[in-house]
């Protein structure tokens, strides 16, 4: 039996039992989700090493060139999100019969979106002259970028199959899967970048060559996998193509616009602080970016838990059991809220430690022991706001969250933060430190509306699929 569907704790259990048991379900269904996410980043570091190793423009080349189809992936990735609360709804209601024809339409969605992506992609050449790039570096970003694409319908087709599989609560199939595309992007990497096996060197423009093929290396062998797997074998992934349905699509992207507006806006507020920090100079730009990087890895294991703390919510909406369903989605806030105080406290204490890790350079390391210690505060209402808003995606709410962190990221973040950095409207101005005050109150704005959100809102109102489309999945 998946760790999503586990049976739920007896209501005659003493309620430390009850939610003990609920904790022990988000780890188990957590602990594979963390560690596809670490191989997923993981990607990006191999690039950026080997890459680095092959020049300087072959390095900036790849590192702008990912930086323009991320914030895209990241909209669309959030988008098939849905997926995953909408499978795992049916599969708590025993509503089987919907999970393939769901699926199907997340397909749909995903090759449309490769579509896009693809076009936009290969159209960048306006945005790389607006950039004013040298033209050596300019030519390997478009290169890159070119290779790039050809493996973008694998991504979409991993991303949408993973809805499927973790909405079943099989969170290690991707986690095996992002493993096998990582351990394909290093070799790919090598032959590619440095020319070997008698091809040519082509540096940054390999890179994009390697993360295609490994792209399409991973979804093949998940696509194989799901057909002949004994655990999957009665969805029958292949023979079970239905047509695209018009509403249960619009039902998807209702869901799941919201989710991908929210992840951009939160990716693209700190592509903005860091095109503002420019002009303090490359020591407050290390040291910045160093505080980013360390709270990024530390970020993965609280994302972790609110992916699975989705699954389970709306495993548990879908099976009629609303009272465990806010067991565990506040509940889950006292263990994010102990994981935060952890990493909070390891900040705080190890400041020095970890930006003599990063670099040897002492004016870098002040900024960064500084930004670090801000980064400690801003840790923690991190944790809180992130576990909130899955737990509202599993009752599938997701428009009022959008507007909530929209508000707390551009309304507060970056206005507070803009003026604490460069004026002294308030106080006489911080620099970078400013931006991470900021940051922190954006976070605590969004932590406390969401937080009330998720407390006044009724599980038994949670969005469930509208008749017109249940109707629909039904024949399908």
């Amino acid at each position: 039996m998946d760790d999503t569907h586990q049976p739920l704790p007896a209501s005659r259990q003493p309620l430390v039992q009850r939610t003990l048991s609920e904790w022990g379900t988000l780890i188990r269904l957590g602990a594979p989700i963390l560690v596809a996410q670490l191989a997923q980043m993981a990607n990006g570091a191999i690039d950026t090493v080997m890459a680095g190793h092959a020049s300087a423009e072959d390095l900036a080349a790849v590192g702008i060139g990912s930086s323009l189809w991320m914030p895209l992936f990241l909209f669309f990735m959030g988008l098939l999100g849905a997926l995953q609360p909408i499978i795992s709804g049916y599969r708590g209601a025993g509503d089987n019969h919907r999970i393939m024809p769901a699926t199907w339409q997340g397909l749909y969605i995903a090759a449309v979106g490769a579509v896009l992506m693809m076009v936009a992609l290969a159209n960048v050449r306006p945005i790389l002259a607006m950039l004013e790039l040298e033209s050596t570096t300019a030519g390997i970003t478009q290169g890159y970028l070119d290779a790039f694409i050809w493996g973008v319908p694998a991504l979409f087709l991993i991303v949408a199959l993973r809805g499927l599989t973790d909405g079943l609560g099989h969170t290690k199939v991707i986690m095996v899967f992002s493993l096998l595309g990582t351990l394909c992007n290093l070799p790919l990497n090598y032959i590619f970048i440095y020319g070997k096996l008698g091809l040519p060197a082509m540096g940054g423009v390999g890179c994009g060559w390697a993360t295609a093929i490994a792209n399409g290396i991973a979804a093949l062998a998940l696509v194989i996998y799901l057909n002949r797997s004994a655990a999957y074998r009665r969805f029958h992934l292949l023979a079970s193509r239905c047509r695209p349905d018009g509403a249960q699509i619009r039902y998807i992207l209702a869901i799941g616009v919201p989710i991908g507006f929210t992840i951009f806006v939160e990716a693209s507020i700190f592509s903005v602080i860091a095109l503002f920090l420019a002009p303090l100079g490359p020591v407050v730009v290390a040291g910045h970016q160093i505080a980013l990087n360390v709270t990024s890895l530390m970020f993965m294991v609280p994302l972790s838990l609110g992916m699975a703390l989705t699954l389970r919510v709306s495993f548990l909406v879908g099976a009629r059991a609303p009272d465990t369903a806010r067991l565990i989605s506040r509940s889950s806030l006292l263990l994010a809220g102990a994981i935060a105080l952890v990493f909070a406290s390891g900040l705080w204490l190890g400041s020095g430690l970890i930006a003599q890790l990063y670099t040897s350079d002492p004016e870098v390391q002040a900024v960064t022991i500084a930004l670090l210690l801000w980064a400690a505060l801003f840790q923690i209402v991190d944790v809180i706001q992130v576990t909130c808003i899955s737990a509202l995606r599993g009752y599938k709410d997701t428009r009022i969250p959008m507007l909530i962190m929209l508000f707390s990221f551009w309304g507060v973040s970056l206005p507070l933060g803009y003026v604490l950095t460069f004026t002294d409207w308030l106080v006489p101005a911080m620099g970078a430190a400013g931006f991470w005050i900021g940051l922190t109150a954006g976070l605590t704005s969004a932590s406390v509306l969401l937080m009330s959100r998720l407390f006044l809102f009724t599980p038994e109102q949670a969005d469930d699929q509208p008749a017109t489309v249940t109707g629909a999945s039904a024949s399908a």
